[in-house]
């Protein structure tokens, strides 16, 4: 059977960005709108700033967060929501709270009142509240169960020591004890405009939207206090920590390697060398472990950005018995990454795909909503992206090479691995010294 060669690279399209506009409100909320007339939609994107100081409450608040307000019923917010064609959700993440929504585009005003009426009146009825409860912590024992959870609990608690994103899941009787009272304390305490971000992506014109938005919102107060974030701790290579897990057929390997924010001059330098080494399935990590060796499905990294820093996670998983040579390939690669630069094909494959991504991310209302939302989370707005894609175009083998070199070295990299380890812990340990603990809780 012959090999078809596959067609050159095409050129790059050049970026467009939308029109945008942007008001901060009285009580220190601020509004972004981004006109994207294609469908007679709008996408709609809350965040809040939320250090998890209560985890148990937190997530309890967001999954409870639409049950209820003092005029309305779950049931009735629902009928309305679906009246206009959308929906609200509300989620929670290490850094943030965030409510997700939709709606037609002549919706926008109704959808603005209710998104103000949880925000000023959410009641956290108590029915819901226990229906949630029980909901909450039987998806946390059923997470327990899954490697790729355990593995990432491991990984966070490695790297984070005693800082708040040590632990994003609570401990269920933690979860059991939260009472509605509760959330409606936190609710009042966290839930506030100030440092808050709305942004709405659609079919609208900006400055109507904008004035939308104020009136609906600008009657929302909160004279809660914000929480403070402390610095993530440096990251501290050591010994491997070998978690175990008897009787495991896979092992799970978690590498943390150094990465920078997005405004860092690095960034762009080092988004390439991850896709080189393993952001996506033309890497060379990909191709050596699963196409070459066959150790693994699906191995990936990809570089974590949060208010308190950035992180180059790998992740893998693998047959137990190959633990230790996919390791060993994994730790190959990084170091010739980190000493031999990208030939000039990988690095042209390599940026076409950033930059297609890029493309992609602001094709569609939700991925535009999405990308200007987490853009904004970090004090960047839409216009930041053009100077992203233009430092993408720029960047050299040399570029690349020297920000492998300064991130990528295996002798940085933070390593976890949760598996049998009566069956290969003998084995890692000819490749790095080995800590070995019982799999967190």
């Amino acid at each position: 059977m012959s090999v078809r060669a596959l067609p050159p690279l095409g050129p790059t399209r050049r970026l467009k960005l939308p029109r945008q506009a942007e008001r901060t409100l009285r009580n220190g909320l601020t509004v972004i709108v981004v006109r994207r007339p294609a469908v007679p939609l709008v996408e709609l994107r809350l965040w809040m700033p939320f250090v998890r100081a209560h985890l148990a409450r937190g997530h309890l608040l967001a999954q409870t967060m639409l049950s209820g307000t003092e005029t309305m019923s779950s049931v009735q917010i629902a009928a309305e929501l679906q009246r206009i064609g959308g929906g609200l959700s509300a989620g929670l993440d290490p850094d943030r709270l965030m409510l997700s929504g939709t709606s037609l585009a002549t919706g926008l005003d109704r959808l603005l009142e209710i998104l103000a009426e949880v925000l000023t009146g959410a009641s956290y009825p108590a029915e819901w509240v226990d229906i949630e409860r029980d909901r909450l912590v039987d998806g946390i024992q059923v997470a327990r169960s899954q490697p790729a959870h355990l593995a990432r609990t491991a990984l966070l608690r490695r790297i984070y020591g005693r800082h708040p994103y040590a632990v994003q899941t609570p401990e269920p009787e933690q979860v059991r004890a939260v009472r509605p009272g509760a959330l409606r304390t936190l609710h009042a305490q966290r839930v506030r405009p100030a440092g808050a971000v709305l942004v709405l992506v659609g079919d609208v014109r900006p400055e109507r939207a904008l004035d939308a938005a104020e009136k609906a919102l600008d009657g929302w107060d909160g004279d809660g206090y914000p929480a403070e974030l402390p610095p993530a701790p440096p990251l501290v290579p050591g010994p491997l920590q070998l978690f175990d897990r008897p009787g495991s057929v896979q092992s799970s390997l978690r590498l943390a390697l150094p990465a920078v924010p997005r405004t860092h001059p690095d960034h762009a330098a080092l988004q390439l060398a991850n896709l080189v080494f393993g952001g996506y399935f033309s890497s060379r990590w990909v191709e050596n472990i699963r196409e070459d060796k066959g150790y693994t499905y699906g191995p990936h990294s990809l570089v974590e950005h949060s208010v308190a820093g950035s992180l180059l996670v790998a992740s893998a998983e693998v047959a137990t018995e190959v633990t230790a040579p996919a390791l060993l390939e994994t730790s190959y690669e990084l170091g010739r990454l980190a000493t031999v630069p990208p030939t000039s094909e990988e690095l042209e494959q390599a940026r076409q795909y950033a930059l297609g991504t890029l493309q992609l991310g602001v094709s569609t209302q939700t991925g535009l909503a999405s990308l200007v939302s987490a853009y904004a989370g970090n004090g960047l707005r839409l216009d930041f992206l053009a100077e992203h894609a233009a430092r993408l175009a720029r960047a050299s083998a040399e570029d690349v090479a020297e920000a492998a070199a300064r991130y990528l070295a295996p002798t940085r990299a933070v390593t976890v691995v949760l598996g049998d380890a009566e069956r290969i812990a003998s084995s890692l340990s000819t490749l790095s010294p080995v800590e070995t603990a019982p799999v967190p809780s």
